[in-house]
């Protein structure tokens, strides 16, 4: 298995594929990103039509178990990104 695609790579190949100076690729995954997280943060869905969806998604408060002691623990709500991907992602990848 190859080695994950990380920030500095993906900018890079923003870069190459849109001609683009790398900063200025730079600034445009930044902006992306940061698109997206102020959506999520909001409540909003974020959908990209052949790429996939992004939700955020909300659980409970519930009752768990230490497994170590077996002691009773609450585990708060929390909420979560979650993401779908579309059909066209689903095929490029398969």
């Amino acid at each position: 298995m190859d080695k994950p695609l990380n920030k500095q790579e993906l900018v890079a190949a923003v870069a190459d594929e849109a001609a683009l100076p790398k900063a200025k690729a730079g600034e445009v995954v930044d902006a992306v990103f940061g698109a997206i997280e102020k959506a999520l943060s909001g409540g909003q869905e974020v959908r990209l039509v052949g790429f996939g969806t992004f939700v955020t998604a909300t659980r409970k408060a519930a009752k768990g178990r230490n497994p170590r002691t077996g002691e009773e623990i609450d585990i708060p709500a929390s909420t979560s990104v979650r993401f779908k991907p579309g059909k066209a992602l689903k095929d490029a990848v398969s």
